[in-house]
C-alpha cells in the first residue's frame, strides 16, 4: 500500500461497478470509463477516486493522475450531453464551430448551459478531418456542419 492509499469499503454503485473488474491496476482505465458513463452528470466523483484506489490498492494520487491526465475523464459534473468540438486546423479552416456553439448555447468552452442540457468542450483532433468541420455529441460524430446542421442537432438533443 502506498501513502495516501484510503482504506474504505466500496459502497452502493460504486461498489457493484468495481466488483466488475478484477482488483488489478490494468484495470483501471476501464473502470474509470464505467464509472464516468453511470453518472447522470458524466464525471468520475472523489468518492469513486477513493474507492478506486482503496480497490485497486494504489494511491488516490495515482488515480487522480490518471483521471486528470485524460481529457474524456471529468471530474466536475458536466451536462446531459457532452459536445466536444475540433479545434484542429482542418476543421476550423472553414469557420468557427466553438464560435457557433458559443452562440447558439450561450456558453463558451468548459462551460455548461444553465439547464444542465449541454457542456461544451474542445477536442485537438475528433480523427475525421475528411468530413471537417466536426464534433462529436456523447460519442457521436457529425461532419461537415454548417450553422444551420449544428442548429438541427441542437434542437433533436433537446428534445431528447
Amino acid at each position: 500500500m502506498k501513502g495516501d492509499h484510503l482504506p474504505q469499503k466500496p459502497s452502493g454503485s460504486i461498489s457493484a461497478i468495481l466488483k466488475e473488474y478484477e482488483p488489478r491496476r490494468e484495470n483501471l482505465l476501464p473502470i474509470l470509463h464505467r464509472l464516468q458513463g453511470s453518472t447522470p452528470a458524466h464525471y468520475i466523483s472523489e468518492d469513486a477516486l477513493r474507492e478506486t484506489a482503496a480497490y485497486l490498492r494504489i494511491s488516490c494520487a495515482e488515480v487522480y493522475g490518471v483521471a486528470s491526465f485524460y481529457s474524456m475523464f471529468s471530474l466536475e459534473p458536466r451536462g446531459k450531453y457532452v459536445i466536444r468540438v475540433c479545434t484542429s486546423p482542418s476543421c476550423s479552416i472553414h469557420y468557427s464551430i466553438i464560435t457557433m456553439l458559443e452562440d447558439l448555447l450561450g456558453i463558451s468552452p468548459g462551460e455548461t448551459t444553465s439547464d444542465n442540457l449541454v457542456t461544451l468542450e474542445p477536442s485537438s483532433c475528433l480523427g475525421v478531418c475528411e468530413r471537417a468541420p466536426a464534433m462529436m455529441v456523447d460519442g457521436e460524430v457529425y461532419g461537415d456542419l454548417t450553422r444551420e446542421k449544428i442548429r438541427e442537432i441542437l434542437e433533436r438533443i433537446s428534445h431528447e
